[in-house]
């Protein structure tokens, strides 16, 4: 069992680092975080040790192949590189630290990971989803903000900055830009995934969310046949949980503190 605290892992043939805050698993549920498409465990900032404060919950942050400091990804990236994610590196993530009951927490790219994983996979482990700013098909304004993101990292400073958090920013950004421009763009689609969630989901979005607007939200309100929670977070973009910490952190906290109620009241079989 890995070590909770920080370190690396092997997972689907590839060192991923990670870092742990609050109560190991065996003392509370834990918060497992997936990061968006250029995150990582860094640039989740404070929001991991955060969360263990207001929750109770361990967290569990890691960074995929690619990212911060892990290995990084066989490019290019096939047009299924987020399925394969959840499929094939995340139950392995769970088992390296002996996960006992777990709530999925993912931002864009990670918030679809989780979302394929709870669709794709019987896992009883995985008790919630709290789905940010999620990704089921492709729209054309996503697209062209992620064009724009291309050129920003070739005319811009952006490498530079990218490269204080990941080891190999090239591998980082373009795994990320050429699957969505050339894998995905106008064709991909996963939201059958969510009508086989039997867990509940929280789903948080900025009403400003430059990157996918509000259908994507609403994907989850009519295809879910388990409980669904919602918040749409006013003056936020796509990245809520740090654009409108207060707001998405009250939220995330009652979610989790009302699934322990709902767990603590449920008759033992």
């Amino acid at each position: 069992m890995a070590a909770w605290g920080n370190g690396t892992i092997e997972a689907a043939g590839k060192s991923l680092e990670y870092a742990c805050w609050g109560p190991a698993p065996a003392d509370a549920p834990t918060l497992v975080l997936l990061h968006e498409g250029l995150g990582c465990v860094a640039l989740w900032r404070d929001l991991p040790a955060r969360l263990a404060e207001i929750t109770g919950f361990g967290v569990l942050a890691f960074s995929r192949a690619g990212y911060g400091q892990s290995d990084p990804a066989d490019l290019p990236r096939p047009q299924g590189y987020m399925t394969a994610e959840a499929v094939e590196v995340l139950p392995r993530v769970l088992d390296a630290f002996n996960i006992e009951r777990c709530v999925l927490l993912g931002h864009s790219d990670g918030a679809t990971i989780a979302a394929e994983y709870a669709g794709r996979v019987s896992d009883a482990r995985v008790r919630a989803l709290i789905l940010i700013a999620p990704h089921f098909f492709t729209e054309e304004m996503g697209l062209a903000e992620i064009a724009e993101a291309r050129k920003a990292y070739v005319t811009t400073e952006l490498r530079g900055k990218m490269a204080k958090y990941h080891r190999d920013p090239d591998n980082a950004f373009f795994g990320w830009n050429d699957a969505w421009l050339n894998e995905l763009a106008g064709k991909w689609n996963v939201a059958e995934v969510i009508d086989y969630w039997r867990i509940p989901c929280l789903a948080i979005q900025g009403a400003d969310d430059q990157y996918g607007t509000l259908a994507q939200i609403r994907e989850i309100e009519t295809r879910s046949y388990a409980p669904v929670e919602t918040a749409i977070i006013p003056g936020a973009h796509h990245a809520p949980h740090l654009e409108k910490p207060e707001e998405t952190h009250a939220a995330i906290a009652e979610f989790c503190a009302r699934l322990e109620r709902i767990e603590a009241a449920e008759p033992v079989r």
